[in-house]
């Protein structure tokens, strides 16, 4: 089954609870026409994975402005955007525009707390670009004050709203293709990123994705190495964009999740570089699924009980029914999921499927493998100390 462009934004809607995209609706029930506002910085993590764009999926949706200090930056994204007006402050554009939503879009994390504060405070619904925080106190202040005025926030997790994923989930956990659930596996993109920010920047996919299929880990235990020596804190440094500290470039992690199942995680900088591994496989008693998350995720299925290929009808497959997208239809609409939730959300007055409290519960994973490693002992989440890992391990030493 083939997915285009119009349908794509259109399975909102279409696609049942629990299935692919629940609670969601195309158009508003209210008739409310929404003002949204977009922040970005083109001098600091820009405009994220094009999140200046997310609202053209909806007609009950308008652009008022977007804010970015670079004036060329400005100029370019405003007109993709359709925006109406252009501020090079945000503050003033917010107070202002007054936006019924705003986006914030900077892929970096540094300056997300302050634009998160500002946007609550006008009384703004809105989506962030992922990773949510620089630590676990920044993200529980975020999520407190949405949940102060009761505002809606949903987190740009885009890859477990895709069809092609929620169509594996509810084969593996519904239909039972693969059986029980023994453990998953992922690894980052390991490129030139690869240890502690592959961790971050890919490792938010990963465990967002992870939670979904088997709940929120209990505990984690990590191992994190500079070359083939164990990392100490002179080895900690600052992410090449502004993501907060980074330490390692050979990292494995283990996670313990609810119903004895096991998760683990590595990342390792080699000289072959990225070699596509990136993703998340899910072992069964009765076989493996492979989720690969390429710009339209790959997956296929692997019906055999010993995990090998060795048996006569054993082979690796599509999964059985999966919709096939291309991949201009999810360059195109690949927020619209997301988007359409929120505002089906903000609506019915609860939660987005795909909100804040997710990307804090992804973004406390990665900080759990820190925190293992530095404390040198298995941490249970959730953790108890907010602050930064690796600012701690520093200011010890």
């Amino acid at each position: 089954m083939r997915i285009n462009r119009r349908e794509f934004v259109a399975s909102a809607a279409a696609l049942p609870v629990g299935v692919a995209l629940p609670g969601m609706a195309f158009a508003a029930s209210n008739n409310k026409k929404y003002r949204a506002c977009i922040i970005g910085d083109s001098n600091c993590g820009a405009f994220g994975h094009a999140l200046h764009r997310v609202w053209a999926v909806r007609d009950d949706v308008e652009v008022v402005a977007v804010a970015d200090p670079d004036e060329a930056g400005r100029r370019q994204h405003a007109a993709e955007a359709k925006a109406k007006r252009t501020y090079a402050d945000y503050a003033e554009m917010l107070e202002k525009e007054k936006p019924d939503l705003v986006t914030i879009a900077p892929r970096t994390t540094v300056n997300h707390l302050k634009y998160m504060l500002a946007a609550t405070a006008v009384g703004a619904h809105g989506m962030m670009e992922k990773p949510i925080a620089t630590d676990l106190a920044e993200a529980d202040a975020m999520v407190r004050a949405a949940d102060a005025k009761n505002l809606k926030w949903a987190i740009a997790h885009n890859f477990r709203t895709t069809p092609v994923v929620q169509h594996a989930k509810r084969m593996i956990l519904e239909e039972g293709n693969i059986g029980e659930v023994l453990e998953l596996r992922s690894r980052g993109k390991e490129d030139s990123r690869a240890g502690g920010e592959d961790l971050i920047v890919l490792g938010t996919h990963s465990f967002d994705l992870m939670i979904a299929l088997a709940g929120k880990p209990l505990w984690c235990c990590s191992d994190i190495r500079t070359g083939d020596r164990p990392a100490g804190p002179a080895d900690v440094r600052s992410a090449t964009e502004e993501l907060g500290p980074v330490v390692g470039d050979r990292i494995q992690a283990t996670f313990g999740f609810p119903n004895g199942v096991y998760g683990y995680f590595s990342t390792v900088r080699t000289a072959d570089g990225n070699g596509g591994r990136w993703g998340v496989d899910v072992y069964g008693t009765k076989g493996i699924v492979t989720i690969r998350l390429t710009e339209v995720p790959q997956i296929h299925l692997l019906r055999e009980s010993s995990w090998t290929t060795g048996g006569k009808d054993a082979r690796w497959a599509p999964m059985p029914g999966e919709p096939t997208m291309d991949r201009e239809s999810l360059r195109a609409e690949r927020y619209a999921p997301i988007v359409n939730d929120l505002i089906a959300a903000i609506e019915e007055d609860r939660r987005p499927w795909v909100s804040l409290q997710d990307g804090r519960d992804a973004y406390e994973m990665i900080q759990a493998v820190f925190a293992s490693y530095v404390e040198g002992r298995r941490v249970e989440l959730p953790l108890q100390e907010r602050a930064h890992p690796l600012k701690r391990w520093n200011a010890t030493e």
